[in-house]
C-alpha cells in the first residue's frame, strides 16, 4: 500500500524558485502542467495542504520503524522485483505518458522505462553484497572479541527530482533506499506528475506496506522547505538545477541532515587529430542533441584539434541536415519540443549572445529545421562555430540541442579549456590513440570519464558529480552508501 497526498500537477519552475502564489494556512494550490508541443494544458495537480505537510513524515517514521524490522532484505528484494515486473509489463502506456508531458519523441520513450527497469534490476541483484551479510565488514581478530560494521538504514528519505529522464532519475535513489530498508517521500517534477503515481501504483501492488512509499504533488517553495526542515527527514536526495540544489542544502542548513546533489553539467568533449571524423561527428551529435539536449551529461562544448577542425565541422553538417524535428508523437520524429517556453528562451538567448560575439551559426539546411511547428517549445539543433570560453554558451548549462565547437591548438590546450568550467559531471575524449587518452583523461576534472563514448551512466559504475555539479553519489555499490549508515559492534565473551 502506498499513501498519495495529491490530485493533479504544477507548473515547471523549480524548488524554492520562480513566481507562486501565496499559500497561507491550510489552503490548497492548483498547478496546471502544459504540452511542450502546443503548450495547451493537459493535466491539473493540486498542492499539498500545511497541514499534509506536517503529517506525512509522521507517517515515514512509523512506517520506517515496523518496514525496516519486519521485513528481511530478501523480502525487499521481493517486492522490487515485483513492481519493476508491473512497470515492464506497462512499458508503452509509460512512454506515451512521458513523450506527451515532457515532449520526447515516443521512439525513444519506451528505452527509458526498460531502462529504468534493468538498471535497477542491477541494483537489486547486487544489493546483497552491500547490505547483507557479505557487506559486513570485520574488525580485526582478537581472542574474546567480535568485532564488526554493518550498514543500517537511514530512516526516511526524501527525494526530489527531474524531468528530464524521470524513471532513470527516481530509481537510482528509490531502489536503494527501498532496498536499505528505508521509507521515502517523492516529490516529482511538476512538468511529469503522473510518474510517482505509477511508480507508487507498482509497489502497492508488488506488497510495499503502507506509508512506505508516499509523495506528494508541491508548488509552493515555503512547503517544500518545511518538510527538508522536519526532523523526521533523514536523508534528502535533489536531482535538477544548481540553483535548485543550493536552495535545498540552504533550507537543510538549520539541521545535521545529510544531502545528496545531483546537480547541472557543462559536459565537454575533445577531438583529437586523427580521428575517423564522420564517425566522432555522428556519436558526439548524438551525444550532443539527444532528448533535444537535456540531459545534465549531454555534450555541451567540443573542442576540435585544428588539424582536423574544418573536417569534423563539414560531418556534423552532414550528420545534422539528415535529423527530423518535429511533432513528437510520430515515428519517425528525432527531436521534439524542449520542456517549456522558458527553457525555449533561454537556449535562444544563450544562441543569440554567442552569434551577437563572433560566432557562427553553421547550422546546414534542412527542411524540418526551416519549417518548425507553430506552437511548441521547438528549438532547431544548431551548430555553432567560432565561440570562446567568454560566450554563455560555452560556460553555462544551455540545456538545449545547441553544439558549439572551438578549435584547440593541442591536446594541454584541450585539457584546459575542458577543466575550465565550474561543472565537473562528465567529459570525453575521441581519439584513435587510446593509450594517449587514458593519460588525457586522469589530469579532466569530471566524475565520470569517456573516450570514445558518451553520455551513458553505467549502472556498474559510480554515478557522481565534481564542482557545482553535485555532493554524493549513486548507481554502483557506491550508490546505496548515502541510504545507511554505518554501526560499529563491540562483544566480548562473557569473563569465566
Amino acid at each position: 500500500m502506498f499513501r498519495a497526498i495529491k490530485d493533479r500537477n504544477i507548473d515547471i519552475s523549480p524548488p524554492f524558485g520562480g513566481d507562486y502564489p501565496k499559500i497561507s494556512g491550510s489552503r490548497h494550490q492548483n498547478h496546471h502542467n502544459h504540452l511542450p508541443s502546443t503548450n495547451r494544458p493537459i493535466l491539473t495537480r493540486t498542492g499539498i495542504s500545511t497541514d499534509e505537510i506536517k503529517r506525512i513524515p509522521d507517517l515515514a517514521q512509523e512506517a520506517f520503524r515496523s518496514f525496516s524490522q519486519s521485513t528481511t532484505l530478501e523480502q525487499r528484494q521481493q517486492i522490487v522485483d515485483r513492481a519493476l515486473a508491473v512497470l515492464g509489463k506497462r512499458k508503452d502506456e509509460l512512454a506515451h505518458q512521458l513523450t506527451e508531458q515532457m515532449g520526447r519523441p515516443i521512439s525513444y520513450t519506451g528505452v527509458e522505462i526498460s531502462t529504468a527497469v534493468k538498471r535497477s534490476q542491477y541494483l537489486n541483484r547486487i544489493a546483497p553484497s552491500v547490505l547483507g551479510e557479505e557487506g559486513v565488514v570485520p574488525g580485526e581478530e582478537e581472542k574474546g572479541f567480535k568485532r564488526f560494521i554493518k550498514r543500517k538504514p537511514v530512516g526516511v528519505v526524501l527525494i526530489i527530482f527531474a524531468w528530464n529522464y524521470p524513471y532513470l532519475v527516481l530509481v537510482n535513489s528509490l531502489i536503494p533506499a527501498i532496498l536499505a530498508g528505508n521509507a521515502v517521500i517523492l516529490k516529482p517534477s511538476p512538468q511529469t506528475p503522473t510518474v510517482v503515481e505509477e511508480v507508487a501504483a507498482a509497489f502497492a501492488e508488488a506488497g510495499l506496506p503502507e506509508n512506505v512509499l508516499q509523495y506528494f504533488h508541491c508548488g509552493a517553495p515555503e512547503m517544500l522547505e518545511k518538510l527538508v526542515q522536519s526532523p523526521q527527514i533523514n536523508h534528502i536526495c535533489f536531482t535538477g538545477s544548481v540553483a535548485g540544489g543550493l536552495a535545498v542544502q540552504k533550507a537543510a542548513s538549520d539541521r545535521i541532515v545529510s544531502v545528496g546533489l545531483e546537480l547541472g553539467g557543462k559536459d565537454p568533449a575533445y577531438v583529437r587529430d586523427g580521428v575517423d571524423a564522420a564517425w566522432a561527428a555522428a556519436e558526439i551529435v548524438d551525444g550532443a542533441i539527444f532528448n533535444s539536449g537535456q540531459s545534465c551529461c549531454a555534450i555541451e562544448r567540443v573542442y576540435v584539434h585544428k588539424n582536423i577542425y574544418e573536417t569534423f565541422v563539414a560531418e556534423v553538417k552532414k550528420v545534422l541536415s539528415k535529423y527530423r524535428v518535429g511533432d513528437p508523437s510520430e515515428k519517425t520524429t528525432q527531436i521534439g519540443p524542449v520542456i517549456s517556453k522558458r527553457a525555449k528562451e533561454t537556449i535562444l538567448a544563450h544562441i543569440a549572445e554567442a552569434i551577437d560575439k563572433g560566432a557562427r551559426d553553421e547550422t546546414p539546411a534542412n527542411e524540418t529545421f526551416d519549417s518548425l511547428p507553430a506552437d511548441g517549445n521547438y528549438v532547431k539543433p544548431t551548430l555553432l562555430t567560432g565561440v570562446n570560453h567568454n560566450m554563455r554558451v560555452m560556460t553555462e548549462e544551455t540545456f538545449g540541442p545547441v553544439l558549439p565547437v572551438m578549435k584547440v591548438e593541442s591536446d594541454e590546450e584541450a585539457v584546459k579549456l575542458m577543466n575550465d568550467s565550474e561543472f565537473g559531471l562528465t567529459a570525453s575524449i575521441w581519439t584513435k590513440d587510446v593509450p594517449k587518452a587514458e593519460e588525457l583523461i586522469e589530469q579532466v576534472e569530471a566524475g565520470t570519464v569517456f573516450i570514445n563514448r558518451s553520455d551513458y551512466p553505467s549502472p556498474d559504475l559510480a554515478w557522481t558529480g565534481w564542482k557545482n555539479s553535485g555532493r554524493g553519489v549513486t548507481l554502483s555499490r557506491f550508490g546505496f552508501e548515502q541510504f545507511v549508515k554505518l554501526k560499529s559492534y563491540h562483544v566480548k565473551d562473557y569473563p569465566k
